[in-house]
């Protein structure tokens, strides 16, 4: 495992198109696009919460500092394997969200599928972004104008 969060995203990104592209019959003037995003916090990586205290220390701490998510984006040119690739990183800041929506989020269940427990898009989540540096969709996981200029270098 990597410890560089962009060293982390990138190799899995690589590996998600390389297991692909072995899989993959007919190549000619196709194109893959694969990603991978890790949420950065106080300088740790952090994966799903494997239960609800480690979601809850998670999702508390987003108010003493901003988390991050750092993604990489590849395209391969399956017939050439030209690849393409960036990493893209968004810095989200929040205020202290209560322990009843915490706990809310916990019973729900969605927070142990993300990386980080980190859900700027839920209703309950979203009055408590203060600022998010960079677009909602590279928080999401796939910033549309990275991938657009990504795919741009294939094209004359």
């Amino acid at each position: 495992r990597r410890e560089d969060p962009s060293e982390l995203v990138s190799v899995l990104a690589q590996a998600k198109a390389t297991a692909i592209q072995n899989r993959m019959k007919e190549k000619e003037n196709a194109l893959l696009i694969t990603c991978d995003q890790v949420v950065v916090h106080e300088g740790k990586i952090l994966e799903k919460p494997v239960d609800a205290d480690e979601a809850r220390k998670f999702i508390r701490g987003y108010a003493n500092a901003p988390a991050s998510t750092v993604g990489a984006i590849a395209v391969t040119q399956l017939d050439t394997g030209k690849v393409e690739m960036e990493v893209d990183q968004a810095n989200i800041f929040f205020t202290a969200i209560p322990d009843d929506k915490i706990d809310y989020l916990i019973k729900e269940g969605e927070v142990f599928y993300c990386a980080g427990g980190l859900m700027v898009e839920h209703e309950l989540v979203t009055p408590h972004v203060v600022k998010i540096e960079g677009t909602m969709d590279a928080v999401m996981g796939l910033p549309k104008a990275l991938v657009l200029k990504l795919l741009s270098n294939f094209f004359d």
